[in-house]
């Protein structure tokens, strides 16, 4: 494996880590049956996304490599191939652990060279795959992150999330935080298909209503929407309610996009189960990674129509409120639990 030749910015001059901080681990249990982990100790945490890239935020934190959510249309399919890791099943079950980020990230607040930029977690692989359970490097990250008031966000199809919800009320309480949840679809037999290692939608609308409802305004990112799988006018109504049912602050719907190296993967499952459709789906994506704007346009004017009927709006840029800090002799978690008004998604 290219151990070396791997970096987490747009730089080739700058390795991650060594081949010799490397442990490679298996674990016999149901949970982790057939995932291995390579546990390294990174020399790097936060990362800046590259000027081209169409992400709203510059600087992101993964504390993992590889995902065993296993969705098959994941865009970070392509990152493992950095490492001559196998992008399809190898994405799925071959996970690289950075065992030192919460020490790295606090490090690196601590830095004069660090000006409290907004992090965005989980925009490359989730955080809170099954791997963060064992490792449980999150609590470490949201404490550095809630020590130094650096605001950040979290996306997620993780559950586990709610385990870190008294940091997440601490942090809250001073600086801007944003949780949103990855919920694109609500029909059951595409889910266990399309993200057979992720929880339930139904589950994952429990996380957002369970934020919620401890004072932590959630939004939901709907994406992937997947075109003639997952996008008729009843799908999408039946989502947009489930996600208004649940308490969201917000929706943004986003449409699958299919970039170098996940194309093949969904390509690929797409033929297996779906072979009617991959002529289609040639045809919408012949100009590149992302379907037309015609089309992108479309299901978002819809979204935003059944949002509005359903009583929730789309995320406006600016939207985000950072609470007040503490009353004098009151504890951080005391006042973000007093707190009614959600805190608005700050990621997307």
């Amino acid at each position: 494996m290219r151990w070396d030749n791997l970096t987490d910015t747009a730089r080739d001059d700058a390795a991650l880590f060594g081949a010799d901080a490397v442990t490679t681990r298996t674990f016999d249990t149901p949970e982790f049956r057939g995932i291995t982990f390579h546990e390294i100790r990174a020399r790097s945490i936060v990362n800046r996304v590259p000027g081209a890239s169409r992400m709203p935020f510059e600087w992101t934190v993964n504390p993992y490599r590889g995902c065993s959510h296993a969705c098959v249309y994941c865009f970070a399919r392509k990152t493992h191939s950095y490492l001559d890791l196998d992008t399809g099943l190898g994405f799925d079950s071959q996970i690289v652990v950075k065992v030192n980020a919460p020490e790295l990230l606090r490090h690196q607040l601590a830095s004069r060279r660090w000006h409290g930029e907004h992090i965005a977690m989980g925009t490359n692989v989730d955080c809170y795959q099954r791997a963060e359970g064992r490792y449980r490097l999150m609590p470490g990250i949201i404490a550095a992150l809630r020590d130094h008031a650096n605001p950040f966000s979290i996306l997620t199809k993780g559950t586990l999330i709610l385990r870190d919800l008294d940091l997440l009320r601490q942090a809250a309480a001073v600086t801007e935080v944003g949780i949103s949840v990855s919920v694109g679809f609500t029909d059951t037999a595409l889910w266990r298909t399309v993200e057979p290692g992720t929880p339930s939608p139904e589950r994952r609308l429990d996380v957002v209503r369970t934020l919620t409802e401890h004072g932590i305004g959630c939004g939901v990112l709907m994406a992937p929407v997947i075109p003639f799988l997952g996008d008729s006018p009843d799908q999408l109504r039946a989502t947009v309610r489930a996600i208004a049912a649940s308490g969201a602050t917000s929706v943004t719907p986003l449409v699958l996009h299919l970039r170098p190296g996940a194309r093949e993967w969904f390509m690929a499952w797409l033929a297996e189960h779906h072979p009617y459709l991959v002529r289609r789906y040639e045809r919408l994506y012949a100009e590149g990674a992302y379907a037309p704007k015609w089309y992108q346009r479309r299901i978002t004017r819809h979204v935003h129509e059944l949002a509005q009927e359903f009583g929730i709006g789309p995320w406006q840029p600016g939207a985000a409120r950072q609470l007040p800090p503490p009353r004098a002799g009151e504890r951080p978690t005391e006042q973000a639990a007093a707190t009614t008004e959600p805190t608005q998604l700050t990621l997307l």
